[in-house]
């Protein structure tokens, strides 16, 4: 490939591999601390069906904890709903910040737009590298929880595991888009830092409250998380609804940021 091809991308994938390597290490720390403790606490009748037993309702539901008995139920629940959640939520802040308003900051911006490259194009081949970046995340986690599902006798298929992983990944790709666009906005990594972990945040918070009762239900169609988790699509399978709003959104997050840059004066 000539290096005239996406050169931004190309560079940005070189610069950030060590960033790459230890978000990777992460997820893969997570997934093999939690999912082999199954078979020791899974099940109705087991220690950890028990204590969830005991615990008050509202605080299981919001929890979703509900099927956490379940080898479906635990792995979304621990994993893809809440550490795993967390990570790549990290993640997609920390590259996508770094990505436009980062650069602005420290002053490389005009630096990079000066040598023949559009802002179009800047975003667009940035975006990609924090796209291909999330999608390594989202692939890592499932090769994973494939490779760990028998030992850990979780009973699931490769079908539902890529139908979580595609909700994963639109969760991540939620945050990462939105900081980019706030990053072109303003120029300012504590604005697109705000955006981009409180969707996260408030996500998370509505689809708790949304779980404590039929009246709140509502609030989880409004919940980036709500569209990723609510239908837990390990057990049931893919939720397209919920998809086309994540991949939705963030494809709408990109055209923000994209026209924002244009139009914006650069350290103005």
């Amino acid at each position: 490939m000539s290096a005239s091809v996406l050169p931004l991308f190309r560079r940005a994938i070189a610069e950030s591999w060590r960033s790459t390597l230890g978000w990777t290490l992460g997820v893969a720390a997570a997934l093999l601390l939690y999912l082999p403790l199954f078979p020791s606490i899974g099940g109705a009748g087991s220690q950890m069906g028990q204590l969830i037993a005991n615990l008050p309702p509202q605080l299981v539901n919001a929890l979703g904890y509900n099927d956490i008995t379940s080898g479906a139920g635990y792995t979304e629940s621990t994993f893809f709903g809440l550490l795993g959640f967390v990570l790549i939520v990290m993640a997609a802040t920390s590259w996508s910040t770094a990505a436009i308003a980062g650069d602005e900051e420290n002053g490389t911006l005009d630096l990079t737009l000066a040598h023949a490259v559009s802002r179009q194009q800047l975003v667009l081949e940035r975006t990609l590298a924090v796209v291909v970046r999330l999608a390594w995340l989202a692939l890592v986690s499932a090769v994973l929880v494939l490779a760990l599902n028998s030992s850990a006798r979780l009973d699931l298929t490769a079908g539902d595991v890529l139908d979580v992983t595609a909700a994963y990944l639109g969760l991540g790709l939620v945050s990462a888009t939105l900081g980019l666009a706030v990053g072109a906005l303003t120029g300012r990594r504590m604005y697109a830092t705000a955006a981009a972990a409180g969707v996260a945040v408030l996500g998370y918070v509505l689809n708790a409250i949304g779980n404590q009762s039929p009246d709140l239900e509502r609030l989880r169609d409004v919940s980036p998380y709500g569209w990723a988790f609510h239908h837990t699509p390990l057990a049931t399978g893919a939720d397209w609804g919920g998809l086309a709003l994540l991949y939705g959104f963030s494809a709408v997050f990109v055209a923000i940021a994209v026209v924002a840059l244009r139009k914006r004066d650069i350290g103005g």
